[in-house]
Protein backbone atom coordinates (compact mmCIF):
# COMPACT_ATOMS: atom_id res chain seq x y z
CA UNK A 1 0.00 0.00 0.00
CA UNK A 2 1.51 3.26 -0.98
CA UNK A 3 2.48 5.97 1.97
CA UNK A 4 -0.25 8.69 2.09
CA UNK A 5 1.23 12.21 1.13
CA UNK A 6 2.65 14.33 4.03
CA UNK A 7 1.42 17.33 5.13
CA UNK A 8 3.48 19.34 3.14
CA UNK A 9 2.34 17.89 0.19
CA UNK A 10 -1.34 18.41 1.05
CA UNK A 11 -0.89 21.50 2.68
CA UNK A 12 0.94 22.92 -1.42
CA UNK A 13 -2.42 21.09 -3.16
CA UNK A 14 -4.44 22.63 -0.85
CA UNK A 15 -2.67 26.01 -1.68
CA UNK A 16 -2.91 25.52 -5.45
CA UNK A 17 -6.27 24.80 -5.64
CA UNK A 18 -7.56 27.70 -3.07
CA UNK A 19 -5.15 30.18 -5.48
CA UNK A 20 -7.20 29.29 -9.00
CA UNK A 21 -10.57 28.81 -6.90
CA UNK A 22 -9.90 32.46 -5.99
CA UNK A 23 -8.25 33.79 -8.95
CA UNK A 24 -11.23 32.24 -11.13
CA UNK A 25 -13.92 34.19 -8.45
CA UNK A 26 -11.90 37.17 -8.39
CA UNK A 27 -11.91 37.64 -11.98
CA UNK A 28 -15.79 36.40 -12.60
CA UNK A 29 -16.37 39.41 -10.04
CA UNK A 30 -14.55 41.70 -11.20
CA UNK A 31 -15.87 41.37 -14.70
CA UNK A 32 -19.55 41.36 -12.89
CA UNK A 33 -18.98 44.30 -11.58
CA UNK A 34 -17.43 46.30 -14.51
CA UNK A 35 -20.56 45.45 -16.61
CA UNK A 36 -22.86 46.79 -13.51
CA UNK A 37 -20.81 49.40 -13.44
CA UNK A 38 -20.76 50.61 -17.44
CA UNK A 39 -24.57 49.78 -17.29
CA UNK A 40 -25.15 52.85 -14.08
CA UNK A 41 -22.30 55.00 -15.90
CA UNK A 42 -24.34 54.85 -19.30
CA UNK A 43 -27.61 55.07 -17.87
CA UNK A 44 -26.23 58.67 -15.81
CA UNK A 45 -24.73 59.82 -18.04
CA UNK A 46 -28.35 59.61 -20.32
CA UNK A 47 -29.88 60.71 -17.69
CA UNK A 48 -28.07 63.59 -17.15
CA UNK A 49 -28.13 65.00 -20.76
CA UNK A 50 -31.80 63.54 -21.06
CA UNK A 51 -33.19 65.74 -17.98
CA UNK A 52 -31.01 68.85 -19.69
CA UNK A 53 -34.04 69.14 -21.61
CA UNK A 54 -36.36 70.19 -18.72
CA UNK A 55 -34.40 71.02 -16.33
CA UNK A 56 -31.73 73.35 -18.29
CA UNK A 57 -33.84 74.56 -21.49
CA UNK A 58 -36.90 74.65 -19.26
CA UNK A 59 -39.10 72.32 -21.45
CA UNK A 60 -42.70 70.87 -19.98
CA UNK A 61 -42.46 67.45 -19.84
CA UNK A 62 -45.79 67.16 -20.88
CA UNK A 63 -45.43 69.03 -24.03
CA UNK A 64 -42.49 66.84 -24.37
CA UNK A 65 -44.45 63.71 -24.20
CA UNK A 66 -48.01 64.59 -25.72
CA UNK A 67 -47.61 67.66 -28.01
CA UNK A 68 -47.11 67.22 -32.17
CA UNK A 69 -45.12 70.11 -32.46
CA UNK A 70 -41.81 69.68 -33.71
CA UNK A 71 -40.13 72.44 -34.70
CA UNK A 72 -36.56 72.72 -33.29
CA UNK A 73 -35.19 75.35 -35.52
CA UNK A 74 -37.76 77.49 -35.93
CA UNK A 75 -37.90 81.41 -33.67
CA UNK A 76 -40.08 80.26 -31.47
CA UNK A 77 -38.76 76.23 -30.98
CA UNK A 78 -41.09 73.17 -30.20
CA UNK A 79 -40.31 69.82 -28.84
CA UNK A 80 -43.32 67.29 -28.89
CA UNK A 81 -42.03 63.64 -29.29
CA UNK A 82 -45.23 62.42 -29.29
CA UNK A 83 -45.01 61.84 -33.27
CA UNK A 84 -42.40 59.55 -32.34
CA UNK A 85 -43.55 57.78 -29.85
CA UNK A 86 -46.46 57.07 -31.18
CA UNK A 87 -44.90 55.80 -34.39
CA UNK A 88 -42.42 53.45 -32.44
CA UNK A 89 -45.56 52.23 -30.58
CA UNK A 90 -47.29 51.44 -33.80
CA UNK A 91 -44.25 49.94 -35.76
CA UNK A 92 -43.26 47.44 -32.87
CA UNK A 93 -47.23 46.39 -32.17
CA UNK A 94 -47.88 45.80 -35.50
CA UNK A 95 -44.15 44.25 -35.95
CA UNK A 96 -45.68 41.90 -33.10
CA UNK A 97 -48.51 41.34 -34.08
CA UNK A 98 -47.40 39.50 -37.65
CA UNK A 99 -44.81 37.96 -36.16
CA UNK A 100 -45.64 36.36 -32.72
CA UNK A 101 -48.70 33.77 -34.47
CA UNK A 102 -45.60 32.52 -36.95
CA UNK A 103 -42.94 32.50 -34.20
CA UNK A 104 -45.29 30.20 -31.93
CA UNK A 105 -46.30 28.15 -34.61
CA UNK A 106 -42.71 27.61 -35.63
CA UNK A 107 -41.81 26.80 -32.27
CA UNK A 108 -44.51 24.04 -31.63
CA UNK A 109 -43.10 22.55 -35.04
CA UNK A 110 -39.63 22.80 -33.91
CA UNK A 111 -39.80 21.35 -30.55
CA UNK A 112 -43.34 19.18 -30.24
CA UNK A 113 -43.82 17.97 -33.68
CA UNK A 114 -41.16 17.39 -35.81
CA UNK A 115 -38.00 17.73 -33.65
CA UNK A 116 -35.46 15.95 -35.91
CA UNK A 117 -36.43 17.89 -38.94
CA UNK A 118 -36.62 21.45 -36.55
CA UNK A 119 -33.12 20.70 -35.16
CA UNK A 120 -31.06 19.52 -38.44
CA UNK A 121 -32.80 22.15 -41.19
CA UNK A 122 -35.16 24.64 -39.18
CA UNK A 123 -32.75 25.22 -35.95
CA UNK A 124 -29.86 26.21 -38.19
CA UNK A 125 -31.92 28.38 -40.71
CA UNK A 126 -33.34 30.65 -37.47
CA UNK A 127 -29.55 31.05 -36.03
CA UNK A 128 -28.64 32.30 -39.76
CA UNK A 129 -31.42 34.74 -39.12
CA UNK A 130 -30.22 36.06 -36.11
CA UNK A 131 -27.02 36.99 -37.58
CA UNK A 132 -27.93 38.52 -40.73
CA UNK A 133 -26.71 42.72 -39.68
CA UNK A 134 -30.14 45.03 -39.43
CA UNK A 135 -28.52 46.98 -42.67
CA UNK A 136 -29.06 43.61 -44.53
CA UNK A 137 -32.66 43.80 -43.47
CA UNK A 138 -32.98 47.58 -44.46
CA UNK A 139 -31.73 47.01 -47.73
CA UNK A 140 -34.13 43.95 -49.14
CA UNK A 141 -36.96 45.71 -47.61
CA UNK A 142 -35.65 48.58 -49.37
CA UNK A 143 -34.80 46.95 -53.17
CA UNK A 144 -38.08 44.33 -52.61
CA UNK A 145 -40.41 45.04 -50.25
CA UNK A 146 -41.06 49.06 -50.41
CA UNK A 147 -41.64 48.75 -54.58
CA UNK A 148 -43.73 45.88 -54.13
CA UNK A 149 -46.36 47.81 -51.45
CA UNK A 150 -46.03 50.78 -53.69
CA UNK A 151 -47.60 48.69 -56.69
CA UNK A 152 -49.74 46.46 -54.74
CA UNK A 153 -51.18 49.06 -52.54
CA UNK A 154 -50.00 52.62 -53.77
CA UNK A 155 -48.82 55.53 -51.82
CA UNK A 156 -44.96 55.86 -52.03
CA UNK A 157 -43.78 52.50 -50.84
CA UNK A 158 -42.19 53.97 -47.48
CA UNK A 159 -44.71 53.10 -44.89
CA UNK A 160 -45.69 51.92 -41.62
CA UNK A 161 -46.41 48.54 -43.46
CA UNK A 162 -43.23 48.21 -44.84
CA UNK A 163 -41.24 49.19 -41.48
CA UNK A 164 -43.59 46.36 -39.62
CA UNK A 165 -43.15 43.88 -42.02
CA UNK A 166 -38.84 44.30 -42.07
CA UNK A 167 -39.13 44.27 -37.94
CA UNK A 168 -41.97 41.37 -37.74
CA UNK A 169 -38.98 39.44 -39.96
CA UNK A 170 -36.01 40.45 -37.44
CA UNK A 171 -37.65 39.53 -34.45
CA UNK A 172 -38.77 36.57 -35.49
CA UNK A 173 -35.81 34.23 -34.93
CA UNK A 174 -35.95 35.55 -31.62
CA UNK A 175 -39.60 34.87 -30.05
CA UNK A 176 -39.39 31.45 -31.72
CA UNK A 177 -35.76 30.54 -30.50
CA UNK A 178 -36.95 31.18 -26.68
CA UNK A 179 -40.43 29.90 -27.39
CA UNK A 180 -39.12 26.64 -29.16
CA UNK A 181 -36.54 26.61 -25.45
CA UNK A 182 -39.89 27.08 -23.35
CA UNK A 183 -41.64 24.16 -24.88
CA UNK A 184 -38.37 22.13 -24.35
CA UNK A 185 -38.03 22.81 -20.77
CA UNK A 186 -41.82 20.80 -20.34
CA UNK A 187 -41.74 17.84 -17.94
CA UNK A 188 -42.38 14.88 -20.09
CA UNK A 189 -44.73 14.10 -17.39
CA UNK A 190 -46.79 16.77 -19.04
CA UNK A 191 -46.87 14.74 -22.40
CA UNK A 192 -47.36 11.39 -20.66
CA UNK A 193 -50.45 12.40 -18.68
CA UNK A 194 -52.05 13.79 -21.53
CA UNK A 195 -51.83 11.32 -23.85
CA UNK A 196 -52.75 8.85 -21.12
CA UNK A 197 -55.58 10.44 -20.80
CA UNK A 198 -56.57 9.88 -24.54
CA UNK A 199 -55.26 13.30 -25.93
CA UNK A 200 -53.98 13.38 -29.75
CA UNK A 201 -50.67 15.01 -30.38
CA UNK A 202 -52.42 18.17 -31.16
CA UNK A 203 -54.79 18.29 -28.03
CA UNK A 204 -51.58 17.63 -25.96
CA UNK A 205 -49.92 20.83 -27.98
CA UNK A 206 -52.80 23.29 -27.37
CA UNK A 207 -54.51 22.42 -24.25
CA UNK A 208 -51.90 21.54 -22.29
CA UNK A 209 -48.30 22.17 -23.48
CA UNK A 210 -49.16 25.17 -24.77
CA UNK A 211 -50.64 27.23 -21.56
CA UNK A 212 -47.79 25.58 -19.56
CA UNK A 213 -45.16 27.15 -21.81
CA UNK A 214 -46.94 30.80 -21.71
CA UNK A 215 -44.22 32.54 -19.23
CA UNK A 216 -41.00 31.25 -21.24
CA UNK A 217 -43.50 32.24 -24.57
CA UNK A 218 -44.22 35.50 -23.35
CA UNK A 219 -41.00 36.15 -22.25
CA UNK A 220 -39.60 35.78 -26.06
CA UNK A 221 -42.52 38.39 -26.89
CA UNK A 222 -41.20 40.54 -24.77
CA UNK A 223 -37.70 40.60 -25.94
CA UNK A 224 -38.35 40.67 -29.39
CA UNK A 225 -40.83 43.99 -28.37
CA UNK A 226 -37.60 45.09 -27.15
CA UNK A 227 -35.68 44.80 -29.52
CA UNK A 228 -38.26 46.26 -32.22
CA UNK A 229 -38.60 49.05 -30.17
CA UNK A 230 -34.96 50.01 -30.25
CA UNK A 231 -34.15 48.73 -33.62
CA UNK A 232 -32.90 52.35 -35.80
CA UNK A 233 -31.26 51.02 -38.73
CA UNK A 234 -33.56 48.89 -41.00
CA UNK A 235 -36.83 50.81 -39.88
CA UNK A 236 -35.21 54.24 -41.20
CA UNK A 237 -34.42 52.93 -44.42
CA UNK A 238 -37.85 51.81 -45.52
CA UNK A 239 -40.28 54.12 -42.87
CA UNK A 240 -40.62 57.17 -45.06
CA UNK A 241 -39.14 59.26 -42.18
CA UNK A 242 -41.87 62.05 -42.62
CA UNK A 243 -42.89 63.97 -39.10
CA UNK A 244 -46.61 62.85 -39.36
CA UNK A 245 -48.72 60.56 -37.23
CA UNK A 246 -49.89 57.59 -40.23
CA UNK A 247 -53.41 57.75 -40.84
CA UNK A 248 -53.30 54.12 -42.67
CA UNK A 249 -50.67 51.61 -42.80
CA UNK A 250 -49.42 52.72 -46.48
CA UNK A 251 -48.65 56.49 -45.22
CA UNK A 252 -45.19 57.09 -43.86
CA UNK A 253 -44.06 57.95 -40.57
CA UNK A 254 -40.88 58.22 -37.85
CA UNK A 255 -39.97 56.68 -34.44
CA UNK A 256 -37.84 57.66 -32.24
CA UNK A 257 -34.56 56.08 -33.04
CA UNK A 258 -35.00 57.00 -36.47
CA UNK A 259 -35.27 61.02 -35.38
CA UNK A 260 -32.39 60.60 -33.04
CA UNK A 261 -29.81 59.20 -35.91
CA UNK A 262 -31.01 61.60 -38.46
CA UNK A 263 -31.06 64.60 -36.34
CA UNK A 264 -27.94 63.88 -33.81
CA UNK A 265 -25.04 64.40 -36.33
CA UNK A 266 -26.97 67.83 -37.07
CA UNK A 267 -27.24 69.75 -33.74
CA UNK A 268 -24.48 71.28 -31.80
CA UNK A 269 -24.15 70.05 -28.59
CA UNK A 270 -25.27 71.72 -25.39
CA UNK A 271 -28.37 73.23 -27.40
CA UNK A 272 -31.89 72.75 -27.19
CA UNK A 273 -32.22 70.64 -30.08
CA UNK A 274 -29.49 68.21 -29.05
CA UNK A 275 -30.21 67.81 -25.61
CA UNK A 276 -33.98 67.09 -26.58
CA UNK A 277 -32.45 64.10 -28.49
CA UNK A 278 -30.66 63.01 -25.89
CA UNK A 279 -34.53 62.54 -23.96
CA UNK A 280 -35.72 60.83 -26.67
CA UNK A 281 -32.29 58.52 -25.83
CA UNK A 282 -33.70 58.48 -21.97
CA UNK A 283 -36.53 57.42 -23.20
CA UNK A 284 -35.42 54.36 -24.97
CA UNK A 285 -33.44 53.19 -22.29
CA UNK A 286 -36.32 53.88 -19.60
CA UNK A 287 -38.74 51.46 -22.04
CA UNK A 288 -35.55 48.87 -22.56
CA UNK A 289 -35.75 48.46 -18.48
CA UNK A 290 -39.22 48.26 -18.36
CA UNK A 291 -39.22 45.59 -20.97
CA UNK A 292 -36.65 43.94 -19.10
CA UNK A 293 -38.26 43.80 -15.75
CA UNK A 294 -41.47 42.05 -17.95
CA UNK A 295 -39.09 39.75 -19.02
CA UNK A 296 -37.58 38.43 -15.46
CA UNK A 297 -41.01 38.34 -13.87
CA UNK A 298 -42.52 36.19 -16.59
CA UNK A 299 -39.27 34.36 -16.25
CA UNK A 300 -39.68 33.79 -12.24
CA UNK A 301 -43.28 32.77 -13.04
CA UNK A 302 -41.95 30.29 -15.30
CA UNK A 303 -39.63 28.99 -12.68
CA UNK A 304 -42.46 28.86 -10.19
CA UNK A 305 -44.67 26.63 -12.21
CA UNK A 306 -41.85 24.07 -12.29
Amino acid sequence: MANPPSRKVLGRINLYYWKHENLGRGLVTGFGIFLAGLTLLMAGFLAVKGLSTFLVDHVSPLEFLFSTKWSPDADVPAFGALIFIVGSILISTLALLISTPFSISTAMFVAEISPNLGRKVLQPAIEIFVGIPSVVYGWIGLSVLVPFIRRSFGGLGFSLLAGSLVLALMIFPTITSLAADAFRALPTDFREASYALGATRWQTVRKVLLPAAMPGILTGVVLGLARAFGEALAVQMVIGNMIRIPGKLTDATVNLTSIITMDMGNTATGTPWNDVLWSMALLLLMISFLFILLARTTGQKRRSLK
